[in-house]
């Protein structure tokens, strides 16, 4: 009975620091992916900033502020406040390596410390044995051959130990200089990121500065904005009443048309069920670009007390910049819209997708297109030094955040 309560608790303490040793792998693992994971969200950051900064440029180009001037400082400050976020948890994360580091360091130090000590106490008893004789007066004073090569043996065993204690040492003292050489290392790289922060404060602060007189800028042109957004509301109206003609024009086609075969039904059945599974994993319509204009109705950001409504998103990009198909489909129209230019329609079973604003159309009506083949060009406006599509989502006759469908870049 006795055997059996010592052989449970021996194997319940095995457990519990099998549990243990597995969660300090676990918890090590995740503190370097999280760092990882930050690093690349950093870099993602400052990539984006750096392409905003560079639309920016092309719009400066133009004489007259612009609202996209706007809409990419906006977008730029709210990358660059991410980035600062993004820092400030990396540098969280690094202290916390820091902690680690120091308190392994302090523990190697005292194990090195106790090696040292229980070095020197083997040596003093060895010494007061040998009464501070050298090994062979040692051995040769025996009183007999028994003494002498019990004596011998000893000499060996504490020759061989003592070895072995000073192997001991030097290894923890390699290993101690490692822990604080990755120590200084994570030291330098806290200074790094904080040095970064700072700056990337500093470039907030002006960024947002120059929001200010933009927006003072643009609110002395509140009637040129008012027309511009006339325009605009107008055009993304026809197209709205044009994309619904569309629609009504299928469903009476395929009302009084010839019924359509099991082969191709299922076929469509599958587009639009593989289209659903790619909820929020959708490639965007444009390699690069910066989203100026949201889905929904939301506040003008100059004009006060008036609404934008979009069906889609605005998405501005690089110039001239390629446009591509987000899934497999079918080309269902091209259009032409006033100040809307050029408009591909791609079928996707009971979906549709909607890229407006192209200079260039590549494709034709009918024809089967594949994720990521291009389509068009998008618009480039000259005037104002900027390139600028509007990209939509319809399911049936719904419509839908186009965001929502896309991955995340």
């Amino acid at each position: 009975m006795k055997s059996q309560m010592v052989n449970y608790f021996l194997n319940r303490l095995f457990l519990v620091s099998l549990i243990i040793f597995t969660l300090f792998i676990c918890l090590s693992a995740s503190g370097q992916t999280t760092r990882e994971q930050l690093n690349q969200d950093r870099q993602k950051l400052e990539s984006e900033i750096e392409y905003t900064t560079r639309l920016l440029d092309e719009t400066k180009k133009s004489k007259e502020t612009s609202l996209h001037d706007l809409q990419l400082l906006n977008s730029r400050i709210r990358k660059r406040e991410s980035l600062i976020h993004t820092i400030g948890r990396e540098i969280d994360e690094v202290n916390g390596k820091i902690r680690e580091d120091q308190r392994q360091i302090d523990r190697k130090a005292m194990e090195l410390k106790e090696l040292k000590e229980e070095y020197a106490r083997m040596i003093y008893t060895a010494y007061k044995i040998m009464k501070g004789q050298n090994q062979l007066v040692f051995i040769f004073s025996a009183k007999d051959f028994n003494q002498a090569y019990q004596r011998l043996k000893y000499y060996q065993q504490y020759s061989a130990y003592r070895r072995k204690q000073a192997d001991r040492i030097r290894e923890a003292q390699i290993d101690l200089s490692k822990q604080m050489n990755a120590f200084e290392m994570t030291r330098a790289e806290k200074m790094k990121l904080a040095e970064s922060e700072t700056q990337e404060k500093s470039k907030l602060d002006r960024e947002k500065q120059q929001k200010d007189r933009t927006i003072q800028d643009l609110s002395k042109k509140e009637k040129q904005l008012l027309n511009t957004l006339r325009t605009k509301q107008r055009a993304l109206m026809s197209l709205q009443q044009e994309i619904e003609r569309i629609l009504a024009e299928e469903a009476r086609a395929r009302a009084t048309g010839k019924p359509m075969d099991a082969g191709a039904k299922a076929a469509e059945m599958r587009l639009s069920s593989n289209f659903a599974a790619n909820r929020g994993r959708l490639p965007w319509p444009t390699d690069q670009g910066v989203v100026t204009s949201t889905f929904g109705e939301h506040p003008h950001p100059v004009l006060k007390y008036v609404k934008v409504n979009n069906n889609g998103i605005d998405i501005m990009t690089s110039a001239n910049a390629q446009v591509k198909a987000v899934f497999n489909g079918v080309v269902s129209k091209v259009l032409s819209i006033p100040n809307l230019n050029k408009v591909v329609m791609l079928r996707h079973g009971d979906f549709l997708t909607v890229y407006s604003n192209l200079d260039e159309v590549f494709v034709t009506g009918g024809q089967t297109v594949v994720t990521g083949q291009v389509i068009g060009k998008a618009h480039y406006d000259r005037e104002e030094g900027k390139s600028e599509i509007n990209f939509q989502v319809w399911q049936a006759k719904t419509i839908m955040d186009p965001q929502v469908w896309l991955s995340n870049r």
